[in-house]
């Protein structure tokens, strides 16, 4: 595998009270005892991370987009700019939000997989991100709707 760094991989220590990410050196990776699962475990962590990580870019994308005011067909209303920068704004820290959350939860099951104690569920903070996410969406769609449908008239 190539290592531009030359790093050689850090075996954790299931004893071990630290966290293993921030072992020495920073950017080796991290080797765990395949004893039951494990394997399996870490990669549904990183896809779960990934999925976060893809939402959070998604969710900028949209942000930029809104804050542009872009239109292919048309040039945006006077209400249509009003609201632009607050909702771009109000998805862009959304985004970091779920970049946050999902890096958090993949620390925090990185910690507990190296002291064999972690649990496949998400905790209550990854729920309210959520659905706070989900309700600004909805919500931002039918703001479009609305505004669209004011500017057809």
């Amino acid at each position: 595998m190539f290592d531009p760094w030359g790093d050689r991989a850090v075996t954790v220590d299931h004893s071990s009270t630290e966290s293993p990410i921030f072992l020495r050196p920073f950017f080796a990776p991290l080797l765990f005892d395949n004893v039951t699962s494990d394997a399996r475990d870490h990669c549904a962590n990183e896809r779960t991370f990934l999925s976060w990580l893809r939402l959070s870019i998604y969710m900028s994308v949209v942000s930029v987009a809104v804050i542009l005011s872009f239109h292919l067909k048309s040039q945006p209303t006077s209400l249509e700019k009003k609201i632009a920068l607050p909702v771009g704004l109000m998805f862009s820290l959304l985004s970091m939000a779920c970049l946050i959350s999902g890096f958090g939860n993949y620390l925090k099951t990185v910690r507990k997989y190296a002291r064999r104690q972690a649990l496949v569920q998400s905790g209550w903070k990854t729920q309210v991100i959520f659905t706070i996410v989900a309700c600004t969406i909805v919500a931002a769609c039918v703001l479009f709707l609305a505004t669209n449908a004011a500017s057809s008239r």
